[in-house]
């Protein structure tokens, strides 16, 4: 029997896949990531299942569009009665590992915008277990697991295991300088004062405008970003010291680029604002753009944008260099990182046998079209994504591919470079085949579905959507709208000509709307499978 390979599964947090060398990026320097696509496979056309974080990890954990395991948009958990990639893995006997990020359970607990509205006159709604269509399962473990008040005054507290599949977790909960989970307990362990360094009132003076861009007092050796490359380390060396044969499953999830911008010490003035180049979309010269960007234009035109949530907002081009700049800083140090991570496992001898993937769960706008963040605006720096699959020493077949593929694929792919065939309702297909240079396509098109909880950017309500994207189109239906987006990729790779009402391209756009149909119908559910004829 052939020796099962290891895994290791490196993600970042809202990193576009233009921000990379290997990717193209003029400036960027991240030569670790670039030696491991440089001996992998680099997916140049990859996609998320959502642009958000929580649909789109739950994505990647259970192979599975968000509108069926439930994840629809950040605010709901990931069912801890899921089945996930994880789990198979290490019923398998793999020991499995996150180190970072899981995001598969709410990170806040304040009212959700999104309710029910008032009842008709003289009637109310079900409550209890008849509130929703499912009753919620019984027994099945706490959802409060990544809350800051899980965390916050007790030094011993851990996520109960196996979490969703984790034999083994350190965990980071939220963002920049403000990251809580098993982080904060070790930094507390590090540092004295650890909360004022956390403490924005204690943040570095700088002289940058860029809303949320904070030099953070956290040193390097104590950021979040270290933090995860310790843990990994640590776990490497762990396993190795078994001297067994068992093999492994890590994830080696980073909090960062996403916002705030906080990178810490030489990094945060690594790169030069002055240096950034603005995308092409920043300035839509003689363009009218769509509805939504106008409205995020027009609100920070007078004053009334909310720059300091999760929310997409319009920028100038300062404030675009600099958050540009920035984040191009904590790529650089999680670049770095990595490259000591895969030092290490090639000291532990365990490099040869182990297969590395790198990705990230969506992008961020960074100056496209005059926005910062992220939102249900799908243009290609908030949803194509890197992805880098680099085999064993053995099985590594360099190079590129231009074939569709998406987060929905990644543990199909694992699976079968692991031997082991799916549960029933997982929805990616393998892309190995692919990974070794054949050039046979996987998908004609992508599905991309956003559901909000929020209501903004000028939709009428909470704003929900599909995309399809493929080789050559991008197609945008917003639901309750008249209107909607087209756009074609290879003449306007920008996305700054919306073609949806041109009346030379009606045929193209019934082509999609067809295709978009048959994507939705091959993605409805078909777990369980039947008990019965009838």
């Amino acid at each position: 029997m052939a020796k099962r390979p290891n895994f290791l599964l490196i993600i970042t947090d809202q990193h576009r896949a233009d921000h990379l060398g290997c990717y193209g990026h003029p400036l960027l320097q991240t030569p670790n990531l670039d030696g491991l696509a440089a001996r992998g496979r680099r997916f140049d056309k990859f996609y998320v299942a959502s642009s958000v974080c929580q649909p789109n990890r739950s994505t990647l954990m259970t192979g599975r569009m968000p509108s069926l395991h439930g994840v629809r948009h950040n605010g709901i958990c990931l069912p801890l009665r899921s089945n996930t990639l994880v789990d198979l893995l290490r019923t398998e006997g793999y020991s499995t590992a996150l180190l970072g990020k899981s995001h598969l359970q709410n990170f806040d607990t304040r009212p959700p915008p999104l309710k029910r509205g008032d009842p008709p006159a003289g009637r109310t709604y079900p409550k209890g277990d008849l509130a929703e269509a499912m009753r919620p399962a019984q027994g099945e473990g706490s959802y409060l697991q990544e809350t800051p008040a899980s965390w916050a005054d007790d030094p011993d507290y851990k996520v109960d295991t196996p979490y969703y599949g984790f034999d083994h977790v350190d965990l980071c909960t939220a963002h920049g300088d403000k990251v809580g989970g098993n982080y904060l307990h070790w930094l507390r362990a590090n540092h004295p004062d650890a909360d004022a360094l956390r403490d924005p009132e204690n943040a570095l003076d700088h002289d940058y405008v860029c809303p949320q861009a904070r030099r953070t007092a956290i040193p390097e050796e104590l950021y979040t970003t270290s933090y995860v490359g310790e843990m990994t380390n640590q776990f490497l060396e762990r396993h190795a010291a078994q001297g067994d044969d068992q093999p492994f499953f890590a994830m080696m999830s980073f909090p960062d680029p996403h916002h705030p911008f906080t990178p810490p010490g030489k990094y945060w003035d690594m790169y030069k604002p002055e240096d950034m180049v603005l995308p092409n979309s920043f300035k839509l010269v003689n363009r009218e753009p769509p509805p939504h960007v106008a409205w995020a234009r027009q609100m920070r035109e007078e004053g009334k944008a909310e720059v300091n949530s999760q929310s997409a907002f319009a920028i100038d081009e300062r404030e675009a260099r600099e958050a540009m700049a920035l984040t191009l800083g904590s790529i650089t140090m999680i670049d770095d990182t990595i490259g000591r991570t895969l030092k290490r496992l090639e000291e532990l001898g365990m490099a040869d046998d182990t297969v590395v993937i790198f990705t990230t769960d969506h992008g961020d706008y960074l100056g496209d079209h005059r926005l910062l963040l992220k939102g249900p605006l799908p243009f290609q720096g908030l949803v194509r994504v890197p992805f880098i699959w680099a085999d064993t020493k053995s099985n590594a077949k360099p190079g590129s591919c231009g074939a569709l593929a998406g987060t929905l694929d990644i543990g199909a792919t694992i699976l079968d470079r692991a031997g082991l065939e799916p549960y029933n309702g997982m929805q990616g297909r393998s892309l190995l085949g692919l990974a070794a240079g054949e050039t046979e396509k996987v998908h004609d098109s992508i599905l991309i579905e956003d559901d909000q909880q929020r209501t903004y950017l000028g939709f009428k309500g909470p704003v929900r959507l599909h995309t399809l994207v493929t080789q050559g189109w991008r197609i945008t239906l917003y639901h309750d709208e008249d209107w909607g987006e087209m756009y074609d990729l290879a003449n306007d790779p920008d996305e700054m000509e919306n073609l949806w009402d041109e009346a030379e391209h009606q045929g193209t756009k019934l082509e999609l709307m067809e295709l978009l149909a048959r994507r939705q119908m091959e993605l409805i559910d078909r777990s369980p499978l039947p008990t019965a004829m009838a």
